[in-house]
């Protein structure tokens, strides 16, 4: 076994698969491993993803939501061991890759539209689609 397989069957053990698909627009519910002192809990992180970067196990996505009228943003790795789960709150329609536009954007105009009925992601199945559309 050389170095490449070894590291190929040490970084594959890590990856997380657990993961919902999510796309960018997408408002995600991030669940936090939060450790002080001796004491572990959850701390729950809503907000629209508004970037993915990296591959495998270098993958991180950036959330953004709003606190107290001023912009947060968080940088997450995907397979962190402090990622207890992500779910999916809703489905937003992005037409870019990098939803950076939003950092300028006040008020109503920082919503994303819903996705469009009809319109459909792969791994989306019809049923799913017309449940939730009636």
């Amino acid at each position: 076994m050389n170095q490449q397989e070894l590291l190929a069957s040490v970084v594959e053990k890590q990856i997380k698969t657990d993961h919902p698909e999510i796309t960018i627009g997408d408002t995600i519910d991030v669940h936090r491993r939060i450790i002080e002192g001796e004491k572990e809990r959850i701390q729950v992180y809503q907000g629209v993803l508004i970037a993915r970067n990296g591959s495998g196990i270098n993958e991180s996505i950036t959330v953004r939501r709003i606190v107290a009228n001023a912009g947060v943003e968080l940088v997450i790795p995907l397979n962190s061991p402090r990622i207890a789960k992500i779910e999916l709150v809703r489905r937003g329609d992005a037409r870019r890759s990098k939803l950076y536009f939003l950092r300028e954007r006040v008020g109503k105009k920082r919503r994303l539209r819903d996705q469009r009925r009809g319109l459909q992601r792969p791994g989306d199945s019809a049923e799913t689609t017309e449940a939730a559309g009636e």
